[in-house]
């Protein structure tokens, strides 16, 4: 089984930066896909970024970065120059192996929700 320990969320005003972390506990191999997905209010849950085990990267705006402490088993989210509209609850998730992903290797964490204020 896998753990998904998020953290970092909080009220933040527009401009401001805020890194979140998620902390990753049991039995995690390559190939993997880690990454941060946010749900925003009345929206369906959308990828932000993602990170592979060979370190490839995706972000769907270059004020987030994704990165990755092997050592620290731990997956971070630098989030830069925050708008109202980044207001919503983040997710970290990780997918184990290659595509397709069942429900045994697609795991996820509680969230943390991030809100930011004018």
């Amino acid at each position: 089984q896998v753990q998904l320990v998020e953290s970092g969320g909080g009220l933040v005003h527009i401009g401001e930066s805020l890194t979140l972390s998620c902390v990753v506990s049991g039995n995690i191999y390559n190939p993997n896909t880690m990454g941060w997905y946010r749900q925003r209010p009345g929206k369906y849950r959308e990828p932000v970024a993602t990170i592979t085990s060979d370190g490839q990267t995706e972000s769907v705006a270059g004020r987030f970065t994704i990165s990755r402490d092997i050592a620290r088993s731990t997956v971070y989210l630098q989030m830069d120059n925050l708008q109202p509209e980044d207001t919503a609850t983040y997710y970290c998730n990780v997918l184990l192996g290659k595509a397709p992903w069942p429900a045994d290797r697609d795991f996820w964490g509680q969230g943390t929700q991030v809100t930011v204020s004018s």
